[in-house]
């Protein structure tokens, strides 16, 4: 279902930027998650680490069908879980991968602008 709604918060910003945006991070993604692939030895909890980021992957995949088949409150918790995962993600590969770790901010400060939108879009619908 393609999204079409007349309601668009005014931080919402404009539909050319996003996919140059969504190339540079999930370009930083793939980076970060084959230097962790390659410090495996060096990282404690490394199973959980790829655990971590396959599943916030999975939901940011899954993401824009929900938001765009306009279930706010359930794309807001898909967000929340991404933000949750990756943070731990981070926050695992900081010591012995830390460019892994570096790579993620960008893509948790746009994720977490993400949740922004999506819960305006979620009061709007209320």
């Amino acid at each position: 279902m393609a999204f079409d709604s007349e309601y668009e918060p005014f931080f919402q910003p404009p539909g050319w930027v996003v996919g140059p945006i969504w190339a540079v991070l999930y370009t930083c993604l793939a980076v970060s998650f084959t230097t962790v692939l390659d410090r495996r030895e060096e990282l404690n909890a490394f199973s959980f680490i790829v655990a971590s980021f396959l599943i916030q992957l999975a939901l940011n995949l899954a993401w824009p069908a929900v938001f765009n088949s306009e279930r706010y409150l359930l794309s807001l918790v898909m967000l929340v879980f991404m933000i949750g995962f990756t943070l731990i993600y981070a926050y695992l590969t900081y010591k012995a991968a830390p460019l892994a770790s570096y790579l993620v901010w960008p893509y948790l400060a746009w994720i977490s602008f993400a949740a922004a939108i999506n819960t305006a879009y979620y009061l709007e619908a209320r």
